[in-house]
Parts: C-alpha cells; structure tokens; sequence
C-alpha cells in the first residue's frame, strides 16, 4: 500500500471511481483520500461512508495531500487553479479535466511545478479502466515512478502525444456508454429468447470482459478473433453479416467522429 496522501478538487463520477478504485485494489486506504466541492453536504455523503475525508476547502485538501487530482470541470479549472498556485508548489498535480493540456498548466501554475494531464475512464473503479496519459509533462522521474506504481494499479497506463490526447480520450472514455448500449442490447436479445434479464446482463458482460482480456492477452488482431468464431456456414458468421449489412462498424466509427468534431 502506497504512502502517498491523494486530494481531488471536485469530487463528480470520474473522481468518484478512481478513489474507489484505489481502495479496492488496495492502493491506498480510505484515509489516505480527501476530497473538496462546492456543495459541502453532498460530498460528506459521497465520502464519509467510504471513509474519505471531506474538506470544505481547497486550500485544507492541498495542505493534506501530496498528490492533487484537478477532477472539475474544464471551464472551471482555471478558476480553481488560481488562489491555490503557490501552494500547489512541491506538490504532483494530475488533471482530469478533458482538453486541458500541459501548455494549460504550464500557463495557470508557476514555473517547476510537477503537473500531468490525463483522461481516466469509469472502469477504474474496479482496477479495469484506462488512464491516457499526455506523453509531455513536468514529472521528475522519481514522481513519475510514484504517479505509475500507484496509478496502474486502476488499469492500463497508456502514454500519448498531445495531438491524439483528445481522440484517445474520446474512445476510452466515452466507449464505455457505447459497450453499455451493446451490453444493454445484447441482453434484450437474450431476453427476447427466454433468458431471464439478470442472467442476460451477467452474461453478456462477462463476453465482453473475457473478450477485451483475451486480445489483451494474445495480442491477437480483432479481426482473426472474429474470424476463429465465424465456421463456414456457420450460424455466428450469420449474425455478423447481419450487423455489416446494418452498418454496425460504420456507425460506431462516425460516433468518434461526431465527438471529435464538437471538441
């Protein structure tokens, strides 16, 4: 278990997840964690019964913590930023905020501080998510090592330059509403036949958890997967020309796009 004390200036769903992750995978105890918001009513109960603590203000998290995880809203986070500049000195600050990059930090803090922008997804609640990582940061090494032993422990790790942070972010993170609906549709398929809805979801969720750790594991192209389920003549290889008449894979790829270009 790391030493580290970890602060989150504003505590949504993302930030929620990754405090929770910590602590199931036993990364960091519960008192370890602190967290501040602006509505201090609703963060007790979003942190006391996990056994967080809750500050009503910024400038008692940032004393408590060594590592600060800006979790706002991007068009907040300068606001935020500036009445704690000088005592975010000596501290690693990690950003979730979507689209904010070094260059950002490197304008709001003051010159040497440690900073990092990432894009986490919800699956790091239970040790499964991804956390993109902006390749250009102010890291020293040693806090990188601290950053990574820690943080992977909520999933994959992955590092990107600046230009694709927002793509990458955008797959990682808003996938999960996509499986979701594929889950969510898989299971009415089942249910349409007879399964019953719980064992529908257990199901096509575990299909889907076994499938994303088997490419993981073999490195096997996605395609070949496909292809060594699909038997001539076979009844899968059915359901899959159904999904390309459709335009299955066309629509997820025009749903990235459709993101991209309201960023």
């Amino acid at each position: 278990m790391d030493n580290l004390k970890v602060g989150f200036i504003g505590f949504g769903n993302m930030a929620q997840a990754m405090a929770r992750g910590l602590v199931a995978t036993g990364a960091l105890a519960p008192e370890a964690i602190g967290a501040c918001a602006r509505d201090f009513g609703k963060l007790r109960c979003n942190t006391e019964p996990c056994g967080f603590r809750a500050f009503e203000r910024a400038e008692d998290l940032v004393v408590f913590a060594d590592l600060v995880v800006v979790a706002v809203k991007p068009h907040q986070v300068a606001g935020v930023i500036e009445p704690l500049r000088e005592m975010l000195r000596g501290r690693i600050v990690v950003s979730v905020a979507a689209g904010i990059t070094f260059d950002d930090y490197e304008r709001m803090l003051p010159a040497g501080t440690s900073h990092l922008s990432t894009v986490p997804n919800t699956p790091v609640a239970v040790g499964e998510g991804i956390i993109v990582c902006e390749r250009r940061h102010s890291l020293s090494a040693e806090e990188w090592e601290r950053f990574e032993r820690l943080f992977s422990r909520l999933g994959l790790l992955l590092t990107v330059d600046t230009p694709l942070l927002s793509v990458a972010g955008t797959v990682c993170g808003c996938g999960p509403a996509f499986v979701a609906m594929f889950l969510e549709a898989l299971a009415d398929a089942a249910v349409k036949h007879g399964i019953p809805r719980a064992d529908a979801y257990r199901m096509a969720s575990q299909m889907i958890v076994g499938t994303g750790k088997l490419q993981l594991a073999s490195g096997t192209h996605p395609a070949a997967m496909k292809d060594a389920v699909c038997s001539p003549g076979g009844t899968t290889i059915v359901g899959v020309a159904e999904l390309e008449r459709r335009g299955f894979r066309a629509a997820v790829i025009d749903a990235v796009d459709a993101i991209e270009d309201k960023r």
